[in-house]
């Protein structure tokens, strides 16, 4: 079973995509109960005809006993200007949700979307004690996602003419666009591009959430889909690579922090944590990511 804490435009997102797909049965979670068991009665009209999966919503953290994997995209509120702005409140709240993990199911995988990302990764996996390999943040694959979209409109190109357009550190101002791995056609993309249209290209991901806004919509299917990819390759015993939030223990020269970097996922979550080589400029601006993220959780 999957459950998903927080039934929004997110949660719902997600669940929909996993019963569409008849991935496994989803329970949503809400404060609102009537939220969670309407958004539920909608979904479940998207089940295949063939399908034996089946979905539900609930305020009763008692019945996710028995789950797998558990997402959590709850939120308190709508954060305005900066993901960190509503910190202090998101993280009681994951204080409570991961003890209620704990009790009810605590061999599941989690994977976080909540924000402030990386700082409610690790909040959740020192309170809960859970293997660092099974609580993952999913962010940085979405970044990921929006520097190869930004990447095809520059060029006027294909997606799949870019390989490894990777973003690691932070979900946040600190994020860090690593450009010399990008490849466009198998050219490295340092050949064709100079220091201003690198800084034009990294400012427009870490204010991409900022556009939506301002055209009135909001980040919704991009991180449902991140998401399904994850579950989907727990669920089905695949694997996948992909830069994502984990507590790290030395690796990238950092420790008692979570952070965007690349690992390897499996059906036991994360399989293995990959460190790839980074140019001078780009580790310096990850310890400033690191320092940025370590910042913010001596200031709980």
């Amino acid at each position: 079973m999957i459950s998903i804490v927080g039934s929004g435009k997110v949660g719902s997102a997600i669940a929909f995509l996993c019963v569409s797909n008849s991935l496994d049965d989803v329970l949503l979670v809400n404060r609102t109960k009537d939220k969670a068991i309407g958004k539920a009665l909608d979904i479940s009209n998207a089940i295949p005809e063939n399908s034996n999966v089946s979905i539900h919503g609930t305020d009763d953290f008692s019945k996710i006993t028995g789950s797998d994997i558990v997402v959590i995209t709850a939120s308190t509120g709508i954060y305005l200007k900066s993901r960190t702005e509503l910190m202090d409140a998101q993280v009681k709240m994951i204080q409570e949700i991961a003890n209620q993990i704990k009790k009810y199911c605590p061999f599941a995988i989690v994977l976080i979307v909540s924000n402030p990302l990386d700082v409610l990764t690790f909040v959740f996996q020192k309170e809960t004690q859970l293997s660092r390999n099974k609580v993952i943040g999913i962010a940085s694959s979405l970044d990921s996602s929006r520097f190869r979209y930004l990447l095809s409109e520059k060029f006027r190109i294909k997606q799949s003419q870019i390989i490894d357009a990777l973003v690691l550190g932070e979900h946040g101002d600190s994020m860090v666009p690593i450009f010399s791995r990008v490849k466009i056609n198998e050219k490295n993309i340092l050949e064709i591009i100079d220091e201003a249209e690198k800084q034009t290209i990294s400012t427009e991901i870490r204010d991409y959430w900022k556009s939506l806004r301002i055209l009135g919509s909001r980040s919704q299917f991009g991180i449902a889909k991140n998401t399904f990819d994850v579950i989907r390759t727990i669920i089905k015993n695949d694997e996948l690579i992909i830069p994502a939030s984990i507590v790290l223990n030395g690796e990238y020269g950092e420790k008692d922090i979570s952070m965007g970097i690349p690992i390897k996922i499996n059906k036991a979550g994360v399989k293995e944590i990959i460190e790839i080589k980074l140019n001078e400029s780009e580790s310096n601006l990850l310890k400033i990511s690191a320092q940025t993220i370590r910042d913010y959780i001596k200031s709980l």
